[in-house]
C-alpha cells in the first residue's frame, strides 16, 4: 500500500498595495487611458494613500515640472 505524505502548503502571497504617501498640495497625476492632468490644490486628510480615479483606472503621480 502506498502512503501519501501530507505537505503543508504556504499561502499564496498576496500582493500590498505600492506604499505611497498621502496625496499632498502640489501633487501631479495623468491618467494612462485619457491623458488627463490634474494637480492636487489640497491636502488629503486620509489616513492610508488615496486613489484618483479616471477611466476606472488609478491615476499614475508624475514628477512634477520644474
Amino acid at each position: 500500500m502506498v502512503v501519501k505524505k501530507a505537505i503543508a502548503k504556504k499561502a499564496p502571497a498576496t500582493k500590498k498595495a505600492a506604499a505611497r504617501g498621502r496625496t499632498k498640495a502640489g501633487d501631479n497625476y495623468v491618467c494612462g487611458v485619457c491623458g488627463l492632468a490634474i494637480t492636487v490644490d489640497e491636502d488629503c486628510g486620509c489616513e492610508e494613500a488615496c486613489d484618483i480615479i479616471c477611466c476606472s483606472e488609478p491615476m499614475k503621480r508624475r514628477r512634477a515640472r520644474k
